[in-house]
């Protein structure tokens, strides 16, 4: 009975957040953003979430002008969904409201090759290449077992070694992946104007201004303070209420 009581509260809650979704969009359409905003927003604080759902509320916010939100909505939608151009062409597009000129620092030699290599494909999907390999090697192997002639065991037997090295270079790229995405900590910054301290206290020297929109990565926390890096490597200490982090 209580799983039943606890599926009837899910397919009802699913239910509701869709009907909601709808009238957010009918909402959008007519030009009534601060309403839409107000609609998707309750949606997020009932748990659910999707890139859709991120990626309509960051265009309620583009279409006001409002920087740091629109960014912020549009990347929590390219965080469940990667691929997507039509939510990275927004976000260029949001991008260009900001003020800050952050100019990223090229990577160079063996460890961006791999970055580049690994970063192609989300880790998910690498888990879906390796499971599909493992499939393809073990359709290899029957077919090298059952094989009658000389020529055709050879031709699986070369085919198993081939698909079982392209596995392992998944699974690993899919784990490098998952432990380049678990330690990259991406924030918004939300206040206008905010000062970027080189020690984590009120009292210290301003390094630099960051404005509304500008993405940083948050390196570490020490008390009402976080360390933050640029894409240009600049690092500071921001307070903490200052940004909004992504995950």
């Amino acid at each position: 009975m209580k799983k039943l009581f606890i599926l009837f509260l899910f397919l009802s809650q699913t239910i509701w957040a869709q009907s909601a979704f709808e009238k957010g969009n009918t909402l959008y359409q007519n030009g009534s953003y601060n309403e839409a905003i107000t609609v998707y927003e309750n949606i997020l604080k009932s748990g659910q979430q999707s890139a859709e759902l991120y990626f309509n509320l960051g265009n309620c916010y583009y279409k006001q002008n409002n920087v740091a939100p629109a960014i912020f909505n549009f990347e929590k939608a390219l965080l469940l969904n990667p691929n997507d151009a039509e939510i990275q062409n927004n976000l260029a597009f949001a991008q260009k409201m900001t003020i800050d000129e952050v100019v990223e620092v090229p990577k160079v030699g063996f460890s961006k090759m791999i970055q580049e290599f690994t970063s192609s494909y989300h880790y998910d999907t690498w888990a879906w290449i390796s499971i599909v390999l493992a499939l393809l090697f073990l359709g290899c192997f029957l077919g090298y077992y059952f094989s009658n002639t000389t020529v055709l065991k050879r031709i699986f037997f070369t085919s198993m070694l081939f698909v079982l090295l392209f596995a392992l270079l998944s699974i690993v790229s899919g784990f490098y992946e998952k432990n380049r995405s678990d330690k990259y900590r991406p924030a918004i910054v939300f206040t206008e104007v905010t000062s970027v301290k080189s020690e984590p206290r009120s009292t210290s020297q301003e390094t630099f201004k960051l404005h509304a929109g500008t993405k940083v990565s948050v390196l570490e926390s020490l008390n009402n303070y976080k360390k933050i890096q640029l894409l240009d490597l600049k690092e500071g200490w921001i307070d903490k209420s200052a940004i909004k982090e992504l995950k």
